[in-house]
């Protein structure tokens, strides 16, 4: 029982340290330009916070939705963006509650009951789309979870760098943010902590979505009814088993593509894949 104890706690130690290094290698691709022009807008969401989005081209709507400490331009500097608009898409992606130009409200009530999912729901209307697609890849695929099972409106998914564990509700790597993020000691954590201080983004704010971060059930997941694909890049281990969570969800599709967590959504390959998948290829 030890040495299982042990060796737990070596793997979380481990995911720990690799999503360290997830948000400085988010924090470069902040100083890149975006590929596409786009346009910016803001929305009042459903309890009156502000959220910003950019959006592109026409055609069936996909939204895309960022992870941790990211934003909604972030998908503008990669592949996937001008991927999906030269397919016939239009494209649109928002700022998260707490993160980019969005409100950062520091009540824990503004980040409950799926109130994300609920901002993605508010974004599609204001866009004024009957259906659509969605995109999340690492926290943005738990947020894209939620959609899926929430919204009757979708119309295909794609999860990526995401495996089962966050269909914990205690999951111990979201407590451990949440208590890295509020102040307390987490050694393995320090680095992102400093990292979120030195990129000037609302650490308050960010500590409170990953307190209410939503899980999704294992009967939630199983009773999905459209096609989703679920990515990952073949030397990302970071939250569980991607294809655990293929094998969760009726008909989902698994795809693998070149490079870890940090950087298997920057690939070509990552691009080529959804969009072959969105395009129902």
């Amino acid at each position: 029982m030890s040495c299982s104890i042990a060796s737990a706690s070596l793997a979380f130690t481990r995911a720990l340290s690799t999503a360290v290094l997830i948000v400085f290698i988010s924090g470069a691709a902040d100083a890149r330009q975006p590929t596409t022009p786009s346009e910016e807008h803001v929305f009042k969401s459903f309890d009156g916070t502000r959220i910003h989005y950019v959006t592109a081209g026409r055609g069936p709507l996909v939204v895309l939705v960022h992870g941790f400490t990211g934003d909604g331009l972030s998908w503008t500097r990669g592949p996937l963006w001008p991927a999906l608009l030269a397919a016939g898409f239009q494209v649109a992606a928002l700022d998260l509650r707490g993160n980019g130009t969005s409100d950062k409200p520091h009540e824990e009530a503004a980040y409950a009951n799926d109130a994300e999912a609920k901002d993605i729901a508010h974004l599609v209307d204001t866009i004024g789309a009957a259906r659509f697609s969605v995109v999340g890849y690492s926290r943005g695929a738990i947020i894209a979870a939620r959609v899926l099972v929430l919204d009757r409106r979708v119309d295909r998914a794609v999860l990526g760098g995401m495996g089962l564990d966050f269909t914990n509700p205690e999951w111990p790597r979201r407590k451990a943010f949440y208590e890295a993020l509020s102040g307390k000691d987490v050694p393995d954590l320090k680095a992102m902590v400093q990292s979120v201080q030195d990129r000037g983004l609302d650490q308050t704010a960010l500590a409170l979505s990953q307190k209410q971060q939503p899980s999704t059930s294992l009967a939630e997941l199983k009773a999905v009814a459209v096609p989703v694909l679920v990515i990952a890049g073949d030397r990302d281990a970071d939250n569980g088993s991607a294809e655990d969570l293929a094998r969760a969800i009726p008909g989902a599709i698994k795809a693998t593509v070149p490079g870890d967590h940090g950087g298997a959504s920057r690939t070509q390959a990552f691009a080529d894949r959804v969009t072959q998948f969105l395009r129902g290829q």
